[in-house]
């Protein structure tokens, strides 16, 4: 039981599992994914970007994470899902492979400190939607991608190691991660993006200044060491 007079901020699981508004689906394991890497936005004026819109649920359960100062903008194909705005939500129609649209998007609204792709799930609109929207972040930005196990469902695009999917995408981005290290490597990516976290199903990338990293040697100098014949 909590001390009197002290208040403790519900975790986002138990917000989740208490939601009693418009119906909201996640898998499990995204729920501790979020909290690691969207709570430091919780009560400061920020605006997310969630694509895919549903049933309208997520959209109350982020209002409601993120706390009174966010602004949540919903993106989906489907007319009524305009029903859903409320005080903090906005929603907009369109898809998110239409460059133009996602143009109109950042333009009303950007630049976006969290951004969620919870969209149509198909590989080459993924691709399309982060290449397009992934500069649009704020410097120290997030960009999620959920259900990436579409990268080897073939409906979607996906196969195992099939040249397009997301997770491929995602390879590639780890080299240009890493692009320091290796001659024409360094891109705007490399120096924007900080971290790349990969897990079941979903794909997080944290921007933020990534500068060359230097070798940094303190303490007694070392001491050679003799091989051993």
């Amino acid at each position: 039981m909590e001390a009197e007079g002290i208040y403790r901020a519900m975790s986002l699981w138990e917000q989740f599992l208490t939601h009693e508004g418009r119906g909201v689906q996640k898998w499990t394991q995204y729920i501790p994914v979020y909290e690691r890497h969207v709570a430091r936005f919780q009560n400061r004026s920020i605006t997310m970007l969630e694509i895919g819109v549903n049933r309208g649920g997520s959209l109350q359960m982020w209002k409601r994470y993120l706390g009174p100062y966010a602004t949540i903008v919903g993106v989906d194909i489907a007319e009524k899902c305009k029903e859903f705005e409320e005080d903090q939500i906005y929603v907009r129609i369109g898809s998110q492979a239409d460059t133009a649209f996602l143009d109109e998007i950042c333009e009303e609204f950007g630049p976006f400190d969290v951004i969620l792709d919870d969209g149509s799930h198909i590989n080459d609109h993924q691709v399309v939607t982060i290449e397009h929207l992934y500069n649009r972040l704020t410097p120290e930005g997030v960009y999620l991608v959920e259900d990436t196990h579409t990268s080897y469902v073939e409906r979607y695009g996906g196969g195992l190691r099939a040249p397009g999917t997301f997770i491929e995408y995602c390879k590639n981005k780890i080299d240009a991660l890493n692009g320091y290290n290796y001659s024409g490597g360094v891109d705007q990516f490399t120096k924007n993006t900080i971290s790349i976290h990969v897990y079941d199903s979903i794909v997080v990338f944290e921007r933020g200044r990534h500068r060359r990293s230097t070798s940094v040697d303190r303490g007694e100098p070392r001491l050679a060491v003799k091989p051993k014949l």
